[in-house]
């Protein structure tokens, strides 16, 4: 089941879900808004093989800016300022926020799912879908995080765990 605001808002004060650095007011009817930070990193190779031990650093450049201006087409990495934990019930999923959606903006790619027991920033696969150029610039609420309770009990251990850009 998907977590209203006052649950989540029991969960933070529980301490089992950490939102650093949490503002109350991220905190809508049934999600907590993600914002941008200043990292991002865009693709550079012009031909990438696909497999299981592929490392998106290798093909990519890493820059620090306040803002970036993306054209009509382009796709860029981001991440959230806020770090996320979560305890090993509860799940989550990334969803664009519908303001900008309306404008073009794609908030994730592919890969919005947050596995339970995350202790990480959140990367955001940013693509403008739309005809005109769009700005981003940091502190930007970009994001909706969505959580829901699991059935039983899971934690991530993957590659990304802690990740960084």
């Amino acid at each position: 089941m998907i977590l209203t605001k006052d649950k989540i808002l029991d969960e933070i004060k529980k301490g089992r879900i950490k939102v650093t650095p949490f503002k109350r007011n991220n905190v809508g009817p049934a999600s907590i808004d993600l914002t941008l930070d200043n990292k991002f990193r865009a693709l550079t190779s012009e031909k990438i093989t696909l497999s299981e031990k592929v490392d998106y650093k290798k093909h990519s450049k890493f820059f620090t800016v306040n803002k970036v201006v993306l054209k009509p087409g382009a796709f860029i990495l981001g991440i959230s300022k806020e770090k996320i934990k979560l305890p090993d019930d509860i799940a989550g999923s990334l969803t664009g926020r519908t303001r900008f959606a309306r404008l073009g903006l794609g908030v994730h790619a592919t890969a919005s799912y947050v596995n339970p027991g995350v202790n990480n920033k959140q990367v955001f696969e940013i693509k403008n879908l739309g005809q005109s150029d769009i700005v981003l610039k940091p502190g930007l609420k970009i994001c909706q995080l969505i959580l829901e309770r699991t059935e039983g009990k899971a934690k991530y251990k993957g590659k990304f765990q802690g990740q960084s850009l």
